[in-house]
């Protein structure tokens, strides 16, 4: 055979070689044309836009896959590995995904809306700005955590939603109590930010830390004497309302260290 090999010889080849890093070109045809594909291999595979509704792909490997924007509403995606997938945007209304594996998943704005999910399965994804996202996938410390990185970035409602979020699934835990009233301070809601102080001062105070229980409890009333005029730029005084030893960099941060204290290995 010549040392040259014929053109379209050797275009096939190429072409297959980057078909192989993509999973195999066999099942992507056979899910994009028939919608059903249990067990394949899809790993890498490019599916942005993909309208796959009601597709069967139970066991599959799609991991690093690009199905952003993609249409996956009542997909049978149990057992799968989404591990590193992009899923940002994808629409997943009833979307079955139990016994999935979600690590470094990008679940960002997408729709999760009557989907099923193990219990905190969404533990190491990304889902910020997801939407209907049921109770019990997101534990307290990824709720709590998420209010964090919100708080230090200044998206304070945000912040306020989440850790309102963490305090419905572990209403015990004093740190997101103190969390939601500096962020509630921020916005000039004065006297749920007040609530929210004392009530984390009685937490405390029934943990038998006092000394954090007294300060809150002072911060709580001193709140209420603050003037009612947001500072330029919509700045609340969320940051200046406990002060001294209790600043909002000193309190946010062993927020994020307590809360995911429980991850560590």
């Amino acid at each position: 055979m010549p040392i040259a090999l014929p053109l379209l010889l050797l275009v096939s080849l190429l072409s297959s070689s980057n078909l192989a890093r993509a999973g195999d070109p066999t099942d992507l045809i056979r899910v994009l044309q028939h919608k059903s594909c249990r067990r394949c291999d899809l790993a890498d595979a490019d599916l942005v836009h993909a309208d796959l509704r009601d597709a069967d792909l139970t066991g599959t490997q799609l991991q690093r896959a690009n199905l952003s924007q993609a249409r996956l509403d009542g997909a049978k995606l149990r057992d799968s590995d989404l591990s590193f997938t992009s899923l940002r945007g994808a629409s997943l209304r009833g979307a079955d995904l139990r016994g999935s594996r979600i690590y470094g998943t990008d679940l960002r704005n997408a729709d999760l809306s009557g989907a099923l999910l193990d219990e905190q399965a969404l533990e190491q994804s990304h889902w910020q700005g997801a939407q209907g996202i049921q109770t019990g996938v997101r534990s307290h410390a990824a709720l709590h955590n998420a209010g964090v990185d919100a708080a230090s970035a200044g998206r304070w409602q945000d912040a306020e939603q989440l850790f309102s979020a963490a305090i419905q699934s572990k209403p015990n835990e004093p740190l997101s109590w103190v969390a939601r009233g500096i962020s509630r301070g921020e916005q000039e809601k004065i006297a749920l930010a007040s609530n929210d102080l004392a009530h984390a001062g009685r937490l405390f105070e029934q943990q038998g830390d006092s000394v954090k229980a007294k300060q809150l409890q002072i911060a709580s009333t001193e709140v209420l004497k603050k003037p009612g005029n947001p500072e330029p730029n919509g700045n609340g005084f969320g940051s200046k309302l406990i002060g001294g030893t209790l600043s909002t960099l000193q309190t946010l941060a062993p927020i994020a260290i307590r809360a995911l204290a429980p991850m560590i290995p």
